[in-house]
This record gives structure tokens, C-alpha cells and sequence, in this order.
């Protein structure tokens, strides 16, 4: 067996230092083993958006079937499994620098305001 460590330090040493420390470093680890990041993208479709995980202070992930889009905002450490991410979108698609709110999932308050990054695709592995 290989220690949890030794299998998620490829993906760590793909990702800046402070996402490898963040507290959803292994859920995300996990969450993406096997698929490989491709070359980042500045928007998402709506189609490709339906399917929305949030990983505790760590990331948005978008599953748009085969594609996993890992998105990084600003102001991330607010990020929790307990918010509901409500965009503020012009148009068809949600890009880099859209705002995000959240909100409590069990109040309905709101909380911080986080601007979307790149939107980086992982692909499984050939």
C-alpha cells in the first residue's frame, strides 16, 4: 500500500504551495487522481456548469462529463461544503474575475464575495 503522502505528491507539486496546504488539498487530490490538467480556460458554458462540488477552502469543481474544471477564486479560505454559491452572471457563461457569493446553506445569509479564476479542465489519463 502507498502511503497517502507518497500518492498525492504529484498533484501537490503540480499545484502552488498554499493550495497544497489547504485544508481540501486531499479531498481534491482524490477527487482528481488519475486525470491530468490541461491548458486553462477563462469560461464555462452553462451546460458545462450543472454539476458543482465545493471542496472545503480549497476550490469550485465543475464535472462536465468527462472534464473536471477546477476553479480557484479569490478569497477562498471563506469557501465551506456549508455555502451556496450563487454567481452573478452576464450572459451564457460564468468567466475569470465573475463574482461568486455565498451563502449560508442553513440561514440563507450572505457571506464573502470571491472573483473566479482560470477554470483549469483535468482529463483521465490515456
Amino acid at each position: 500500500m502507498i502511503p497517502a503522502a507518497l500518492a498525492l505528491a504529484p498533484l501537490a507539486s503540480a499545484m502552488p504551495a498554499s493550495a497544497a496546504r489547504a485544508p481540501g488539498a486531499a479531498p481534491l487530490a482524490r477527487l482528481l487522481e488519475g486525470r491530468v490538467a490541461g491548458k486553462p480556460v477563462r469560461c464555462l458554458d452553462s451546460s458545462q456548469r450543472r454539476n458543482m462540488e465545493v471542496i472545503d477552502r480549497t476550490a469550485l469543481v465543475f464535472k462536465d462529463h468527462d472534464t473536471y474544471y477546477v476553479n480557484r477564486p479569490s478569497g477562498v479560505k471563506f469557501l465551506t461544503w456549508s455555502d451556496v454559491p450563487v454567481f452573478k452572471v452576464f450572459g451564457d457563461q460564468v468567466c475569470t474575475h465573475d463574482i461568486v457569493h455565498l451563502r449560508d446553506r442553513s440561514t440563507g445569509m450572505g457571506g464573502a464575495s470571491l472573483s473566479m479564476g482560470e477554470f483549469v479542465p483535468y482529463r483521465k489519463a490515456h
